[in-house]
């Protein structure tokens, strides 16, 4: 497995507080990074991906602190992010307002985001560099399998007009599950997805 070496990180830092969108590995597969509060740079993830709009994206903060200052997680949802985070756990959970995240990763039905902190310190070292949550769609188009090497998402994106600003290769990465996805409702727990973790 190849290191992605700290001038890289920063320079991916820099690339995401100037708008732009990062390809990078994570605990599941590589991911497309953005900053969350920057609408025009999420609609930029949105055309790589040829996403719909109305597909929010989840999002990856490098802290449980960062994470409680982006959304209002309800007593059981802290209890379990407690329990499971850092790694492959994403909460669904109201946003707060202060947080100033773009339209586009909010959930227009209830107000909510769906945000992780994850295990690999390449994702969390993006979001601490930026100081808040990054974008953390699955690098891969639209309806496509995951991609667990640059080399596979270079051949799924072609020559399409529309590329990705970095590219960080941490080589090829273990075929994992996405994260679960949870959500809290009147103080009990709705699982959206199993994923990575078994309840």
């Amino acid at each position: 497995m190849k290191f992605v070496t700290k001038k890289e990180i920063r320079g991916a830092v820099e690339c995401l507080k100037n708008g732009g969108v990062v390809v990078f590995p994570t605990e599941t597969s590589y991911g497309l990074a953005a900053d969350a509060k920057n609408s025009e740079a999420v609609k930029r993830v949105f055309a790589i991906k040829g996403r719909e709009a109305k597909k929010t994206p989840p999002l990856i903060t490098a802290s449980r602190a960062m994470a409680e200052k982006t959304i209002e997680m309800g007593p059981v949802l802290r209890k379990l992010a407690k329990k499971y985070w850092p790694g492959p756990f994403t909460v669904v959970a109201p946003v707060r307002k202060e947080a100033g995240l773009a339209k586009e990763v909010i959930r227009s039905e209830d107000h909510s985001a769906a945000v992780r902190v994850s295990s690999h310190p390449v994702a969390c070292a993006l979001a601490r560099g930026l100081g808040r949550a990054i974008v953390a769609t699955s690098a891969n188009l639209a309806g496509a399998v995951s991609c667990y090497s640059i080399k596979a998402f270079k051949k799924q994106l072609g020559p399409q007009s529309i590329q990705p600003d970095v590219w960080l290769d941490a080589g090829v990465l273990p075929r994992r599950n996405p994260s679960a996805l949870v959500a809290e409702k009147d103080g009990k727990i709705s699982i959206l997805r199993q994923g990575s973790i078994r309840f």
